[in-house]
């Protein structure tokens, strides 16, 4: 179980988050919501360095996941940022390779299980038919998903994603939350920020809402939906309906 206490975030002495205690359940999906600017990016960066917690501890299975040398880290969780200011001139099969790093010694030599890990994180993904073709020569939504699989192949149990559905059409969409209930599973616990609030009621066993840096809901979806939160934090209100296929929810 991933565990945050007491973590407080501040940037050039200005306090980003303060006090955020939240427990995320292993082998759940956990979807972090809430309006722009409300934390859920700050609150996930505080897992790869981007975010300095000024304060509190993060718990991975009760070790203090901070304290862990970056390598350790990225054998632990899995991180896909949401944005990238330079998108590498390289093969596809190449950055997905970078997902093994973590592993591989000085002479970074590729042993047979990284090759296999590599193969099935491009054909998980789709993207094995874009092997030898450079990555920036890809749409944005082709890209998205090279990165995703480069992520999968660090091969680790919990998987972090901001915004990972970035660029996707509405068939990709679709694709990537089938995508994400095959790696729960395979036992894998994931924890995403998303937008799209029907998306988010949908795939999540656990959410998370958040509203000026503040964590103000943690719970079932069930339970969010019989509170009101979310039409109290983004001022909506919520339709639902159901069919044969499942259920959908609107929002205006």
């Amino acid at each position: 179980m991933l565990e945050y206490r007491h973590i407080s975030v501040s940037c050039q002495r200005t306090p980003i988050l303060e006090d955020i205690s939240v427990r995320f359940p292993k082998g759940a999906i956990t979807a972090v919501i809430g309006p722009n600017g409300g934390g859920k990016t700050t609150l996930l960066q505080c897992l790869n360095g981007v975010s300095h917690v000024t304060e509190g501890q993060i718990l991975l299975n009760g070790v203090d996941y901070l304290k862990l040398p970056l390598k350790e880290r990225a054998k632990k969780i899995a991180f896909l940022p949401q944005v990238r200011t330079i998108i590498p001139s390289i093969p596809v099969k190449t950055l997905v390779e970078h997902g093994r790093f973590p592993y591989l010694g000085f002479s970074r030599r590729k042993t047979a299980e990284d090759i296999a890990l590599v193969k099935r994180a491009m054909e998980f993904a789709h993207v094995s038919e874009f092997a030898n073709q450079s990555v920036d020569t890809l749409s944005g939504g082709i890209r998205q998903r090279v990165f995703f699989a480069m992520t999968l192949a660090q091969d680790c149990d919990l998987i972090v994603l901001d915004e990972p559905m970035t660029y996707l059409d509405l068939c990709g969409q679709s694709e990537f939350l089938e995508m994400l209930k095959l790696l729960r599973g395979q036992g894998k616990t994931i924890i995403l920020t998303m937008h799209d609030l029907n998306h988010a009621l949908q795939i999540s066993d656990f959410l998370v809402v958040m509203e000026n840096r503040k964590t103000v809901f943690c719970g079932s979806p069930f339970e969010c939906l019989e509170k009101h939160v979310i039409e109290d934090v983004f001022h909506t209100s919520c339709k639902q309906f159901e069919d044969k296929e499942g259920v959908y929810y609107f929002f205006q």
